[in-house]
């Protein structure tokens, strides 16, 4: 099968530049759009999966550099989106790739970025960058297209607010509460016809990513998405089965107002949180979040389940996790990441309340998390 004559080459080579608000800076060519912009600059560890990630509303006010030597070779599609509209800050990759090779591409990742105007430089020093970022911890940052003044540009990188002092989650939720009925397309290969549903689940959507929505009607749930400061009285008007509270960009400690709504729910539906869901269940329970020194960003992240004491490989992205010391007792850690021991997992010891701070739904093992879904609907009443 030949690519398409609309996917095009990226042939840019105009010179740009990352400076960071520690006065490091680091050269490179820019392979997307010409301009400038600033945000937290972190870094992720996949091998594969660059689409899900720049379309990830979870890296919000962030600039991500990714590890892979080589990024580009499959361009991009209509099918693996997790978002309607890109909100990464910008991509820093060694080896942008123009030569596209997949057959499901539909567009080059130059094409791509120009499209949606994300700036981004090929030719980073990205092993240099990474270990800087895991000594320092992630910093703000600046890149830039063209000629540029790198003393202006360290300027600008110390005056741009840090993560915790936005509200992230207002700038990717969703305005109105829509239905979703879209399943993994793996899943509905070959169905002649949509099967029911067998119960209804409401989604906070604090930057939710479509595959937990297609994972979610696959096991044939009726899907209602709802914006993320929707309160529980609404939530309960929809009488759902269950509620998934879903991923989300930022700090959660500047979402107390949706945390109030969840503590509504807890003793009244059965709750499933996941990243950012996770860290506001807890907090629900007055448990505290800090912020990472660089976070975890990456498929490959080793999760021991305390339980069965089965290693999952899983994807996971975020910046802020729970304070250990801080748990109530009626809370139970049910998984914990085996490279720094932060919590991974928590259940109520009697209420059909659990959460997960990695993506059950981004196949990473690539089954290892999926039984995630399954316990929450299993938990459901029918």
């Amino acid at each position: 099968m030949t690519i398409p004559d609309k996917i095009k080459k990226g042939t840019d080579r105009i010179p740009g530049i990352l400076a960071l608000e520690d006065g490091i800076c680091f050269p490179g060519l820019s392979f997307g759009y010409h301009g400038i912009s600033s945000g937290e600059i972190v870094f992720n560890t996949s091998m594969v999966g660059y689409q899900e990630v720049i379309s990830d509303n979870s890296y919000a006010g962030q600039i991500v550099a990714m590890t892979a030597p080589q990024i580009g070779n499959t361009g991009f599609n209509e099918e693996d989106h997790e978002s309607l509209k890109p909100t990464i800050q910008g991509l820093l990759v060694r080896d942008a790739s123009h030569h596209v090779s997949h057959w499901r591409a539909t567009e080059s990742l130059s094409g791509f970025l120009v499209r949606n105007k994300i700036v981004a430089l090929s030719e980073i020093d990205t092993r240099t960058l990474t270990r800087h970022l895991r000594d320092k911890g992630s910093m703000r940052g600046v890149i830039a297209v063209g000629e540029q003044d790198r003393d202006e540009l360290i300027r600008q990188a110390r005056t741009i607010p840090h993560i915790e002092e936005l509200d992230l989650v207002k700038q990717v939720s969703t305005e109105k509460t829509y239905h979703w009925d879209e399943p993994c397309s793996w899943i509905s290969e070959g169905r002649a016809e949509k099967l029911p549903t067998i119960g209804t689940v409401a989604v906070y959507d604090f930057g939710v990513k479509r595959n937990i929505l297609r994972s979610l009607v696959s096991l044939r749930a009726e899907v209602i998405v709802v914006p993320a400061r929707t309160s529980a009285e609404e939530v309960l008007a929809f009488q759902p089965n269950g509620v998934v509270l879903a991923n989300g960009p930022g700090d959660p400690a500047q979402l107390e107002d949706v945390v109030e709504e969840i503590r509504k729910l807890i003793p009244t539906v059965p709750l499933f949180g996941i990243c950012l869901g996770h860290q506001l269940l807890a907090r629900a329970f007055h448990a505290k979040t800090y912020k990472m020194k660089f976070g975890h960003h990456g498929a490959n992240q080793p999760v021991l389940n305390l339980a069965t004491q089965r290693v999952e490989i899983t994807s996971q992205n975020h910046g802020f996790c729970i304070d250990p010391e801080t748990l109530p007792p009626e809370l139970e850690v049910t998984h914990v990441n085996l490279n720094d021991r932060t919590i991974e997992g928590i259940r109520h010891r009697e209420l059909p309340v659990f959460s997960v701070q990695y993506h059950p739904e981004a196949a990473a093992g690539p089954h290892d998390a999926s039984y995630l879904f399954e316990k929450f609907f299993a938990s459901m009443k029918h």
